[in-house]
């Protein structure tokens, strides 16, 4: 069970999209068997949540119907319950109650809802009575629209305030502070400027006293800055990513690469260990 209260290391949510168009890992783990192997490997890699959505959210993606979603995530997540024996938590990457609903009666802890709730309601009335975490990310418009011309006049202050509004939405629904995570929604109807803007002020959402989640895994803009067109040459600019946001007080990172990230972590949280037994002495 997920407290997202009291973590006090840095989690790893690993990614398993069982979708055939994903922005950078499309069709990788579609069948079930390969998603049940590449889930166990990131399980290998040192994985504290597996997130699994059965829906593309990148720029451009059609919707698809609850039945379809469950037709996919179901079998492999009871596959997964069987041979993962709880050791690590499952998240179901849902914006639809109906969804989330079937996937925790399987055995999902953490529901992640990329519209914080506004594609269905049921989703904060759902996770209140199951006593749940629930993920709120902010996105400006639709995956169809997100990209085309995205504008803001002060980025982080009005996803800030979108946040908080969509927060106290699901407090006032019944889900308790503890178990409510934000999620600025890295490349989520943003630009390269908006994306490094916020960013720059993750200490701001860090602020807010809720548990912050970020996910920033191979994303575009980062390409842009490398040169890069390949997503998944950009583990190392993902990497630099997530040790700023541990610096910053971050608790959550949605990652593809597992063990790269992991070793990120570790490496900069043994740092800033050793810098706050120094301030002490």
């Amino acid at each position: 069970m997920l407290n997202p209260g009291n973590i006090d290391k840095p989690l790893l949510m690993g990614i398993l999209n069982v979708t055939p168009d994903s922005f950078s890992d499309g069709g990788e783990s579609f069948e079930q068997d390969a998603a049940v192997q590449h889930a166990l490997k990131m399980v290998d890699e040192g994985v504290d949540i597996l997130d699994i959505g059965a829906e593309s959210t990148r720029p451009g993606a059609d919707r698809i119907s609850a039945d379809e979603q469950k037709q996919r995530i179901m079998p492999i997540l009871c596959r997964l319950q069987d041979v993962l024996a709880k050791h690590v938590v499952i998240s179901i990457d849902t914006t639809l109650a109906e969804v989330a609903d079937a996937a925790l009666l399987a055995g999902a802890g953490v529901i992640n809802d990329v519209t914080a709730g506004r594609d269905d309601e049921g989703i904060f009335t759902l996770a209140a009575d199951r006593n749940v975490p629930l993920i709120l990310m902010h996105m400006q418009g639709t995956p169809a629209t997100m990209q085309v011309e995205p504008q803001y006049d002060d980025v982080v202050e009005e996803i800030r305030t979108f946040l908080l509004q969509r927060a106290a939405l699901a407090e006032a629904s019944g889900i308790k502070k503890e178990n409510i995570i934000i999620d600025p929604g890295i490349g989520f109807g943003k630009s390269k400027q908006h994306n490094l803007e916020l960013m720059a002020n993750l200490h701001r959402f860090v602020e807010t006293d809720y548990t912050v989640l970020l996910g920033t895994s191979r994303k575009r803009f980062m390409g842009k800055i490398c040169d890069v067109e390949q997503f998944n040459e950009l583990v190392g600019a993902t990497c630099a990513t997530t040790s700023l946001g541990a610096m910053a007080g971050v608790k959550i990172f949605r990652v593809h690469d597992v063990k790269a990230n992991r070793q990120a972590l570790d490496v900069t949280m043994a740092i800033q260990n050793a810098k706050y037994r120094d301030s002490e002495t």
